[in-house]
């Protein structure tokens, strides 16, 4: 039995011998490879092979069982600076350039290093040139590049300081939809850079934002990044005079609060609020015409912490009586919870509240719906000769 043991015990050992050995093996040939491609790319003096030993890199990286090692291993070869010479020299050809693009936007891919690397390379302002260009596959090409970069926060005041968003806000009216999408997650990851330069967004934006956001379920994270570049677009007059004027516009972010993920109602009542505080006479008639009320009110009860915070101060601002005499929502919930502990003990008091309280969202929600039924409802002929 012993003997049987440790027969069993040696058969691993080689195995886990022979397992190393074959490892090895494939990893010298993996670096070997990469050295040869590496060093064509450097040193290649005619553009075709130049091109040849980018495509190489792409499909390495694609067919690696350890992309991450590859992608690392190619960085440590050098074959970034030359990549990115491909893509600025004005002599390269479109060939050329996408096949420059596509190497590097594989290299980038889950890694942080190879990102901030091609930056640092001076990628960017080729990349904003390829997004000028008519060839719509560079310039979708172009768009996933920023966006892939601008995920690392070392890259973000570069890109945002390139001038980079007015030609994203463009690719939002007329590129393809995976373009689209693309320009929305690139102006986004733009908007959370904590250093400056800031991204600047352009009110023009605001339209194809909006019909973005009708078009995409309002929980979808697509949806919160897109409230999030419009509550930005509501902090200038341009931007709410565009938010007012886009088909929709108010009624998009009223549904948004109504059937948005946390986040998105969140982004989307910050909005509303930052239309309704900058000129309360302007837009408190607008939000409460889209019937925003049923849906704040529930928010109160379940939105995030600032949420809560924006719909209760909106609330208190769409309200007829003026602001010294205001009921405010927070003093509403108070009166609520203090009935509930009389009713039911201070242990249950907040469940009940609670219930209570969605109750009377659901009771406002009816009566919304019946006076927007009635504002619908079309004029018959003794109202119109009355008229």
């Amino acid at each position: 039995m012993v003997k049987e043991e440790q027969l069993m015990e040696e058969e691993e050992k080689c195995n886990l011998e022979y397992e190393y050995e074959y490892e090895e093996k494939k990893n010298r040939k993996c670096k070997n490879i990469i050295e040869e491609i590496a060093e064509k790319l450097k040193s290649e003096v005619e553009e075709e092979g130049k091109v040849e030993a980018a495509k190489d890199i792409r499909k390495l990286v694609r067919k690696s069982s350890s992309s991450g090692k590859t992608r690392c291993r190619f960085a440590a070869a050098g074959v970034i600076p030359p990549l990115v010479d491909m893509l600025q020299c004005s002599s390269s050809s479109l060939i050329a350039r996408e096949a420059a693009l596509l190497a590097l936007l594989n290299l980038a891919s889950r890694n942080e290093r190879n990102k901030i690397r091609i930056v640092a390379s001076g990628a960017i302002p080729p990349l904003v040139e390829l997004l000028k260009f008519q060839n719509g596959n560079l310039k979708e090409l172009a768009t996933a590049a920023i966006l892939t970069l601008s995920a690392a926060a070392t890259n973000k005041p570069t890109i945002a300081a390139s001038g980079v968003a007015p030609l994203l806000v463009q690719i939002l009216s007329s590129g393809t939809v995976q373009g689209r999408v693309d320009s929305v997650t690139a102006l986004h990851n733009l908007s959370t850079s904590k250093e400056d330069p800031k991204l600047v967004l352009d009110a023009r934006a605001v339209f194809p934002l909006m019909n973005l956001l009708k078009d995409c379920k309002k929980y979808s994270k697509f949806a919160e990044k897109t409230t999030t570049l419009l509550e930005i677009l509501s902090n200038s007059e341009e931007g709410r005079g565009a938010i007012t004027n886009a088909d929709g516009g108010i009624l998009t972010l009223v549904e948004t609060v109504e059937d948005g993920s946390l986040a998105s109602t969140e982004h989307a009542v910050g909005a509303l609020l930052s239309l309704c505080q900058s000129s309360r006479d302007k837009y408190r008639e607008l939000i409460l015409k889209e019937g925003a009320i049923p849906g704040l009110l529930r928010l109160t009860a379940e939105g995030t912490p600032q949420a809560q915070e924006r719909a209760r101060t909106l609330l208190d601002l769409l309200r007829d009586s003026p602001p010294e005499n205001r009921f405010s929502s927070s003093t509403l919930e108070r009166i609520v919870y203090d009935f509930a502990a009389q009713v039911d003990g201070t242990d249950k008091a907040a469940e009940t509240a609670k219930r209570l309280l969605q109750d009377m969202v659901h009771r406002s929600m009816e009566l919304s719906m019946s006076r927007l039924q009635l504002r619908a409802s079309p004029c018959t002929p003794s109202k119109v000769q009355s008229l």
